[in-house]
């Protein structure tokens, strides 16, 4: 399957001040798939080793030694030799390896014409218990769950993700009934890959809905595995309650929704290690709608979103029937479902992301974005009914920045704010940038 991350797989490849590489994720967004197909297709050989897995290659890396008798070590193990400009070597799950992350300040300072990638499910959590990072020994990437424009491209409307990335805006809004029905199957099949294969498999929508609870399960048993003991029943507290803190009208976090009188200095650990597992994104407030946004964070008040809008919809058992063919998902639930899709979109666009709201006011918009030179305020309506005196009333206070709202309408330019269907809301940025 197409991943947009891929082009930058390449770029690295030919970089001619190349370093190992690490590829951050969540469990199951298909870092490992797509560094074997990297390899196989782009390299003569393929060394793969997988560390959670593999005893003989962690003992490799905990007795050290000079970078070339570890190459030759791990040729021995992977029976493929190691060599210069047509071998890459992929070290999967190397959290499990402190070592290993370690040894590649030597792979890049002795042998920087051996390609080396390697991922990492939980290595965020890995760091902030301790293990030392090679700073300025990588390069980085992050690879988030499929996006719309690449579930498009894997369910075969090839065309249609081209017309998106062109900001062919009169052609999509010709094609808008055939987006839509194709917006209602992402909201129900979501991103994560192995979701999506099993659609494009022709398994059906039950046996989505099956990956997509495995996955689940897959997470909490993390969470009982690899947080400390005392964290885990917060974890679980914080990540259950995030269906009821989107469904709320104002979807800031509310430690009281936990249990009552929750305090933050509680719970902090907690949503420190979902974050740094990858599955939530914490989105903070902004007091002012002035750049730089970050100088005007606030640290106590922020939305609390998961990785994945088709995990959302399992997670909260909606039917595939209020998702695909009735209108619920547009209608009901307060925006939950159409808020987290343009926020899953728009984080893989590596700008910043703040929200903004006026305590004991109505007034709230839903992101900020700071584009280049821009502060971009963004409201999100789930349906075709927009209005809203927030977006106004911040533009009227505010007359150096133009709006941008993402809703169920087609596109068009009203000069103070420019309406985006939800569909293209990160093809908008793409566009943008271009």
């Amino acid at each position: 399957m197409y991943r947009e991350l891929y082009e930058q797989l390449l770029k690295w490849k030919n970089g001619t001040h190349r370093k190992p590489l690490i590829i951050n994720g969540a469990r199951q967004v298909g870092k490992t798939y797509l560094l074997k197909e990297f390899g196989k297709t782009e390299y003569e050989k393929v060394s793969y080793v997988s560390l959670d897995r593999n005893e003989k290659a962690r003992e490799v890396f905990e007795r050290g030694g000079q970078t070339d008798r570890l190459f030759t070590a791990l040729s021995a193990i992977t029976g493929v030799d190691i060599t210069a400009g047509d071998t890459l070597l992929i070290l999967d799950e190397i959290q499990d390896c402190p070592r290993a992350l370690q040894a590649l300040k030597y792979f890049c300072e002795d042998a920087p014409e051996i390609h080396v990638a390697v991922a990492g499910s939980l290595l965020g959590v890995s760091l902030h218990e301790g293990v030392s990072f090679p700073v300025g020994k990588v390069d980085e990437l992050r690879l988030y769950p499929m996006d719309f424009q690449e579930f498009l491209i894997a369910v075969g409307k090839q065309r249609l993700a081209d017309i998106l990335t062109d900001g062919d805006w009169e052609m999509a809004n010709m094609l808008f009934t055939e987006y839509t029905d194709l917006l209602r199957l992402y909201y129900y099949v979501g991103g994560m890959p192995a979701a999506v294969l099993a659609y494009i498999e022709g398994n059906g929508l039950n046996a989505v809905r099956r990956v997509q609870r495995q996955i689940l399960a897959d997470y909490r048993r993390d969470f009982s595995k690899h947080a400390p003991v005392n964290e885990v029943p917060r974890i679980n507290m914080v990540w259950d309650s995030i269906p009821s803190q989107l469904a709320r009208e104002n979807k800031k976090f509310t430690y009281g929704t936990l249990k009552k009188g929750a305090r933050a200095a509680e719970y902090e650990k907690a949503l420190q290690w979902l974050q740094d597992a990858g599955i939530v994104y914490r989105v903070k407030r902004v007091s002012k709608l002035q750049m730089p946004l970050k100088f005007y964070e606030e640290q106590s008040a922020f939305k609390l979103f998961m990785l994945d809008v088709g995990l959302f919809g399992a997670m909260t058992d909606t039917s595939a029937g209020s998702m695909i063919v009735d209108n619920k998902v547009f209608t009901e639930y307060k925006g939950a479902f159409s808020e987290l899709f343009v926020y899953t979109q728009l984080c893989t666009c590596n700008i910043p992301i703040y929200y903004h709201s006026i305590d004991k006011s109505t007034i709230e918009i839903d992101f900020l974005l700071q584009c280049n030179d821009r502060i971009i305020p963004v409201e999100v309506k789930a349906g075709v009914n927009v209005k809203s005196k927030s977006m106004k009333t911040v533009i009227s206070n505010n007359p150096q920045l133009k709006g941008m709202r993402f809703s169920m309408l087609p596109y068009i330019d009203q000069q103070w704010m420019e309406n985006v269907p939800l569909f293209a809301c990160k093809a908008m940025f793409g566009v943008r940038e271009k």
